[in-house]
């Protein structure tokens, strides 16, 4: 039986990318460059604000502004964090199942805890979360099954008592690894060549709605 729900924050949990993609667009208007469309910095989101810097100014962690591009754009970012970020579709009313089901639910992110912690503060989930690991909350992060362990610990259940819900590969390679029901969630933040499919989750969901059919597994 599920004894615990985890997710992945932004793509999975929250649809963060409006705030980040509204940060970037802010630094490249401060460069004298036009911003980008929202549809193409969207599934670049789940990568972090590294992968966001690349996409706009295209070159690499190499180059002398990089860092300071950076940096703009994470004091941006955390001084909007909740804007116009939301829950995904569905996300509230599968917490009030998994609430009615007495599961506790968590997430488990790559996101660094100073904007972990905030953002779920703002959004009004800090409380009601079991477990928030971040990117830092341990020594290795995803594909890393260790968050996932660690947030096992806290939520007081077994990895297999567990069901992981992410966009990325990562997500997926560690639940895996952790021995979790692994669910990819089609409705996150997933570029044209990734191929989910390929990934090895358990199964692919296209709604939140879909989770409560795994709830008995």
């Amino acid at each position: 039986m599920i004894k615990a729900v985890l997710f992945d924050l932004d793509g999975t949990f929250a649809d963060t990318a409006p705030d980040l993609a509204a940060a970037l667009n802010q630094v490249l208007i401060e460069e004298g460059k036009p911003p980008l469309n929202y549809e193409i910095i969207r599934p670049v989101v789940s990568h972090g604000g590294i992968a966001l810097i690349k996409l706009g100014f295209n070159f690499d962690e190499q180059h002398i502004d990089f860092e300071r591009l950076k940096q703009r754009f994470l004091a941006i970012y955390e001084a909007n964090i909740a804007e116009l970020t939301r829950v995904f579709d569905g996300i509230t009313a599968l917490l009030e199942i998994l609430k009615e089901k007495n599961i506790p639910w968590g997430i488990v992110t790559n996101k660094p805890g100073w904007l972990t912690d905030p953002l779920m503060q703002q959004m009004g989930y800090a409380q009601s979360a079991a477990t928030i690991v971040s990117g830092d909350t341990t020594a290795q992060r995803k594909p890393h099954p260790e968050p996932l362990f660690y947030a096992c610990k806290e939520m007081a259940c077994e990895p297999d008592e567990c069901i992981y819900i992410g966009d990325a590969e990562r997500d997926i390679i560690a639940g895996n690894a952790a021995g979790m029901l692994t669910l990819t969630a089609l409705f996150g933040y997933i570029e044209a060549t990734d191929k989910p499919e390929n990934w090895g989750a358990d199964a692919m969901i296209s709604h939140p709605k879909e989770v409560e059919a795994f709830l008995n597994r």
